[in-house]
């Protein structure tokens, strides 16, 4: 098999065969911590839940310092993280993902702190401080979650309230001068009330360098709280408040420039010159480049609060409200090609999010092995982005253009979603459990989108005819050719075409509405064979809601939304504890049938080349298995393993690629989807006869080579259109350069990182040396097309420092 071929894999045989030896010695005696999860909104153990979890412990994240959304995702195989243009995150579980930038568009992985959904990515950013764990589930998860997801829920579950007194923290000292400071202080101040507040603030220097001048970026400066309150007016009653938020004013992170692709050298020979001239940056995770004029800056901020009651209506039957309200605003300039150039800089985007969520339910059990929920939820949501785009040195910016430098485009939405949901899990026998779920979700999605006529960019030449914005002289030029009757458009109107060129006129915003709804659900069976081994099988089907992109757009057709995708999946897995609980194995293989997958693609438009657009992806195919295991090797070493394996396939697509070349696409691989994804952990921890505890750990986490777009693996440069030709296969080149031959592949590595402390014995001081990637191993997640070139976004460089903690 493929799997036995990839030597970062095979290394992992050797370590498995290992255990098994240790264990059969009867050397190891001390029996694995059980792990309680929430996955069925109830605690349950997970080795007695028949789905695909993977759960990572507070004290995990803190040893291992997995502080960022992207770290944590490296600890879970089959969990891939990329970055795309603008910065928003992009989640893929199990090869399913949305590679889409735009601020307000539901993630296929979805997000929630508590079970309370933050239901776009950048909401997530600094949610990973003081936590009891992190649960991620894998599959559809349109049932008992609150907001529909076709690859799977991550929750953050927080450090709670606790009776006594317990205060404490740690500080960190890193590399590039980089300060964390965790704090925390719980305990009861009534007898029916108590707190925890817990505060993270990080500084750093800047840790990237500029190919061509000596400027540096990546500084960091973020403060993230959450208060929390925990009242229990009497025994059946519990109310928990929680105010939280976090201020970010880090520098975005910049790209690295790979590609130049210049569409129009025979119109624009001095722009695509000075494209073609620039140096590529360096195979470096520090190297990267961008302009003075898109210099990365941000400012981002957030706040939540929200109140949930659980109470209790009898023995068995327990009542959960719960309400939300959360803002997001962010304000940062984003450089959009990896060079020093202006070919598409982001001088400005600006949004804001206002989101508010309910939900109540009823839950309880029945003597006849019966455990049921149902409830309702509601969302009410409203988003606002504004990007001002520069691309003045793009070859765009020439006289057939009227030498365009600058588009605006804002998008604002009006979102409302409303479900009732229900599941059952009988008992069929002291061995058989079936599970049924259901949810009906309608979501509707008012649109108003204006791509405006900005003023001219400083020093450009003025075409406009008095308005101050070519933009809107090239628009009300192709409206004329329309034939149609229009009021000319000026500066800051909406110049986007009502229909597509030489036949729509400009002036009018796009407003439409996108009205959806499903059923989502899930059947499956639980099967414990015996104390020790649970076998699982479900089948389930998934949606995500459609969404409308936020992009510079000629005519309505590239702001038309994707509608809603699905995936129908079939799962048989089982979880397995061996050798007298010392080992837990756990494996599952599964099949998705994916309808209607959401992606960015291209269109190609008439004088300005290929565009960005949103479509849907007719059928797709992910089958795969994974494997993870935890095995208690000794009373002080603990190994922990796991790979996931998937192979994807596009079954019918036939698109536009990221050159604009119309063609069939099927049988290619889905974007951001490896292969292989795999980490290994190996913990020991022994007793000091001076008392105290010395602990030492090293990971390793890899993955598989992946494709950034749609054929990278055999796209090459030679696939661009020739400048001034007709986008047809088999096209000269012309041109263009790159710095490998297939530029969207997103090369696959392995990144090693090491810790080793010292607790006291009473567990109260605790000092940690720690590194990650400590081979400075070159990598990157993410390849992005801009309009006339590539950049890569690179992994960090070897992080390390000393941490140091009390708790009390």
């Amino acid at each position: 098999m493929k799997i036995i071929q990839n030597k970062s894999i095979s290394k992992l045989f050797p370590v498995s065969l290992l255990a098994t030896s240790i264990l059969c010695s009867g050397y190891a005696s001390a029996e694995l911590e059980e792990i309680i999860v929430t996955a069925n909104k109830r605690a349950e153990s997970a080795n007695e839940i028949g789905l695909s979890i993977a759960a990572v412990s507070g004290e995990k994240l803190k040893e291992q310092k997995l502080t960022s959304l992207e770290e944590i995702t490296s600890a879970v195989p089959g969990l891939v993280f990329a970055t795309s243009q603008q910065n928003t995150p992009i989640l893929t579980l199990r090869g399913v993902g949305f590679n889409e930038s735009s601020l307000g568009v539901y993630p296929a992985t979805s997000l929630y702190v508590d079970e309370i959904p933050l239901p776009f990515p950048v909401m997530a950013a600094h949610s990973a401080y003081d936590l009891e764990r992190v649960e991620v589930l894998k599959g559809p998860q349109g049932v008992l979650f609150g907001q529909n997801s076709t690859g799977g829920a991550i929750n953050f579950i927080a450090a709670k309230p606790t009776d006594e007194l317990s205060y404490g923290g740690d500080i960190s000292y890193g590399r590039f001068n980089k300060i964390e400071t965790n704090a925390f202080v719980s305990g009861r101040f009534t007898d029916t009330a108590a707190a925890r507040l817990a505060v993270q603030n990080v500084r750093s220097d800047d840790w990237q360098q500029s190919v061509t001048s000596n400027d540096e970026n990546g500084e960091e400066s973020y403060t993230a709280g959450r208060l929390q309150i925990q009242l229990e007016p009497s025994d059946e009653a519990t109310i928990n408040i929680n105010l939280n938020g976090w201020r970010d004013k880090s520098d975005p992170q910049a790209m690295q420039f790979i590609a130049a692709t210049p569409k129009r050298f025979d119109q624009a020979p001095g722009n695509a010159a000075l494209q073609f001239g620039l140096p590529f940056a360096r195979e470096d995770n520090r190297s990267a480049d961008w302009s003075a004029i898109d210099r990365p800056s941000g400012d981002k901020q957030f706040s939540q609060l929200s109140v949930r009651g659980d109470f209790e209506l009898d023995d068995s039957t327990t009542l959960t409200a719960l309400v939300a309200h959360r803002e997001y605003d962010q304000n940062q300039v984003q450089d959009g090609d990896g060079h020093n150039l202006v070919t598409a800089g982001f001088i400005h985007n600006t949004g804001e999010i206002k989101s508010t969520f309910a939900e109540i339910r009823l839950a309880g059990s029945g003597d006849a092995g019966i455990n049921w929920v149902v409830g309702a939820n509601y969302e009410d949501s409203s988003t606002m982005e504004d990007q001002l785009l520069q691309f003045t040195d793009n070859t765009t910016y020439r006289p057939q253009a009227f030498y365009i430098s600058r588009t605006g485009s804002l998008l604002e939405q009006e979102i409302e979603s409303y479900a009732v949901f229900g599941n059952v899990d009988y008992d069929i026998s002291d061995q058989l459990t079936l599970k049924l779920g259901a949810r009906y979700t309608d979501t509707t999605i008012d649109a108003d989108s204006c791509n405006y006529a900005p003023l001219n960019a400083p020093g450009t030449l003025d075409t406009s005819g008095g308005s101050g914005s070519n933009v809107a002289a090239i628009f009300n030029y192709l409206g004329g050719l329309s034939g149609n009757s229009f009021s000319p458009i000026g500066l800051n109107d909406c110049f986007t075409l009502n229909a597509p060129p030489l036949q729509g006129v400009p002036g009018l915003a796009f407003v439409n509405t996108l009205a959806e709804d499903n059923i989502s659900w899930r059947a499956g069976l639980d099967y414990q064979l015996n104390d020790d081994t649970l076998l699982y099988a479900n089948i389930s089907q998934g949606y995500k809601a459609g969404s409308y992109p936020t992009l510079a757009a000629n005519d309505y057709t590239q702001l038309q939304p994707v509608t809603e995708e699905s995936v129908l999946a079939y799962e048989m897995g089982f979880k397995k504890s061996l050798a007298d609980s010392r080992v837990q194995w756990n494996g599952a293989i599964f099949h998705y049938d994916y309808q209607d997958k959401q992606v960015r693609g291209k269109i190609q438009v008439p004088i300005f080349g290929p565009l960005d657009r949103l479509v849907n992806v007719p059928e797709s195919t992910i089958s795969g298995l994974e494997t993870d295991v935890v095995a208690q090797l000794t009373d002080q070493l603990t190994l922990t393993a796991a790979i996931t394996y998937l192979k994807s396939e596009v079954d019918e697509y036939i698109g536009f690629d990221v050159y604009g070349v119309e063609r069939d696409l099927s049988g290619n691989d889905i974007p951001f989807t490896p292969e292989l994804t795999y980490s290994l952990d190996l913990d020991y921890r022994t007793s000091l006869e001076q008392g105290g505890t010395l602990f030492m750990g090293m990971n390793v986490v890899g993955r598989s080579d992946s494709d950034a777009v749609f054929d990278a693996d055999d796209l090459d440069i030679t696939d661009a259109p020739a400048p001034g030709a007709s986008p047809v296969n088999g096209a000269d080149a012309g041109f263009h350069k790159s710095i490998t031959e297939n530029y969207f592949v997103v090369e696959s590595y392995a990144t090693l990182g090491f810790r080793i402390g010292y607790e006291s014995e009473d567990t109260r001081w605790k000092v940690m040396l720690w590194g990650k990637n400590i081979t400075d191993e070159y990598y990157y997640n993410s390849v992005v097309a801009s309009s006339e070139g590539g950049a890569r976004v690179a992994g960090k460089p070897a992080p390390y420092g000393v941490t140091v903690g009390y708790t009390y």
